[in-house]
């Protein structure tokens, strides 16, 4: 009895096959139970790895271009982000072109980018560098003389266009409750998104000198949900818009395959590694484990990732929140696995979602962080309508998800035109944050970068503070 799957939207299927002495030929046909690509969402993971940590006979070189490109047609995995990182930088920088490498294969696309980890500002928070044009940071040829602030190293990959946000998010943010959203102010000790609760309160110059956010998208589905969500909801209810992407960080946190964290990016056109990104960056995607999907979701007529995301009302009232949804459990539980600590691997999972014994799963609108309307639908895998009626009294963020399986962007819903500050608890979280990382972090600057360490902590501080006397509850 032979046992083959593809991608997590294909179907288990096992064959009977008899060997025999002589040579024979078998072929084995993925059969799906959906394809987001045909409606026009098309799948990636920004953050895979050619070299440095598990599978590779010499880490320090890796693998190569071709290889890393079989592990994404092996888990149909549409966009490959080849990020080179501090082991194996020096060798694998050779690859970097700034371009599609030549061993893709529409609609497979790999690219080399840049993880900033091992070197510069490893200590305050790995960077994931997307889109880049140019690789090293000027000063040096190698990863020794990069910045230790994060946000120095934003500021330059910013200029050129580049699309940022921290890896890992989870490491340093642990918690010691499952509640979601907590108030319990973390560690900061780690080299996920720490420095993220400083530096998303910055601008920072793009490429045409306009203003525009530091950080883009914070990393989600591989470390535990609770530590990766939490620090999102709390700033996105002190108004920032930072959108969320899925990586596996394979093979250094994942080592079974790729792809088990994943975005898929709405696109109108051809998908491209650019405009793929670009969608990242607006917004335009749901992550998850490729195992649920949250399609086409939108609030009112404002679609997520389009225009903004925001969908603008002159008073308080009802919103319609509409989506097409789909998931799918086997007819039988995974032994142990629903029930495993939220902290243990695998840490996004459709059956961490299933409801008891049943072949359901809660599909949640989260209003401001907080679920406030639920439907369950049986995870068979037929896509289907769903529809929420939510009311909203004050600017407010809305955002769907099947937790810990899959999560959308938020749609912003601006009520009488004002900014959305719709928790002080949060804001307070935040400014705590700040301090506490401050605090982690500053033993690890340089003298030549302590006065802008203290700049970004100050423009936080304050910028929390202001939060705070804004806040419409709590």
């Amino acid at each position: 009895m032979s046992d083959f799957i593809g991608a997590p939207e294909s179907l288990p299927q096992n064959r009977t096959i008899t060997v025999t002495d002589s040579d024979t030929v078998e072929t084995f046909k993925v059969e799906r139970w959906i394809d987001p690509s045909l409606m026009g969402w098309w799948s990636g993971d920004h953050h895979i790895h050619a070299a440095g940590c598990a599978h590779y006979t010499n880490p320090t070189e890796g693998v190569h271009a071709p290889d890393m490109l079989r592990h994404c047609l092996g888990e149909d995995l549409k966009v490959g982000a080849n990020l080179t990182w501090g082991p194996c930088f020096d060798y694998q920088k050779q690859f970097f072109t700034g371009k599609d490498d030549v061993v893709s294969q529409y609609p497979y696309l790999l690219r080399y980018d840049v993880e900033v980890s091992g070197f510069g500002s490893h200590q305050s928070g790995h960077l994931c560098l997307l889109r880049l044009r140019d690789q090293m940071f000027p000063g040096g040829e190698s990863k020794h003389h990069w910045p230790k602030l994060c946000l120095n190293t934003i500021r330059w990959a910013k200029r050129q266009g580049a699309l940022v946000g921290p890896a890992h998010s989870g490491w340093g943010l642990n918690q010691t409750t499952a509640d979601l959203p907590t108030y319990e102010v973390p560690p900061f000790n780690g080299i996920g998104a720490n420095e993220y609760i400083a530096d998303v309160t910055h601008k920072v110059p793009g490429p045409d000198g306009k203003l525009v956010p530091a950080v883009d998208f914070l990393s989600t589905v591989d470390t535990p949900s609770v530590w990766e969500l939490n620090i999102w909801y709390h700033t996105l209810n002190c108004g920032f818009r930072t959108r969320i992407s899925g990586e596996t960080d394979f093979p250094c946190i994942y080592g079974e395959r790729v792809g088990l964290g994943r975005s898929y990016v709405k696109l109108d056109g051809r998908l491209t590694y650019n405009d793929w990104c670009e969608g990242i960056r607006a917004g335009r995607n749901y992550v998850g484990d490729g195992r649920s999907h949250l399609i086409d979701f939108q609030v009112n007529n404002v679609q997520m990732g389009v225009e903004g995301s925001e969908l603008r009302l002159a008073k308080p009232d009802t919103v319609l929140v509409t989506a097409k949804v789909a998931a799918r459990l086997n007819q039988e539980p995974i032994p142990g696995l629903a029930n495993r600590d939220y902290k243990q691997k695998p840490y996004w999972h459709i059956e961490r979602a299933r409801i008891e014994d049943t072949r359901k799963v809660p599909v949640e609108v989260i209003v401001n962080g907080y679920p406030i309307a639920k439907k369950e639908i049986v995870a068979d895998g037929d896509l289907q309508d769903i529809a929420f009626e939510v009311p909203i009294e004050f600017s407010s963020w809305v955002a769907l998800r099947i937790l810990p399986s899959s999560h959308t962007n938020p749609v912003f819903v601006l009520v009488d035109g004002k900014p959305i500050r719709s928790s002080k608890r949060s804001a307070e979280w935040c400014l705590a944050g700040v301090k506490k990382c401050r605090l982690e972090k500053q033993r690890f600057m340089g003298a030549d970068e302590i006065a802008d360490f203290n700049a970004a902590y100050d423009h936080a501080e304050k910028t929390y503070r202001r939060i705070i006397v804004e806040s419409v509850t709590d």
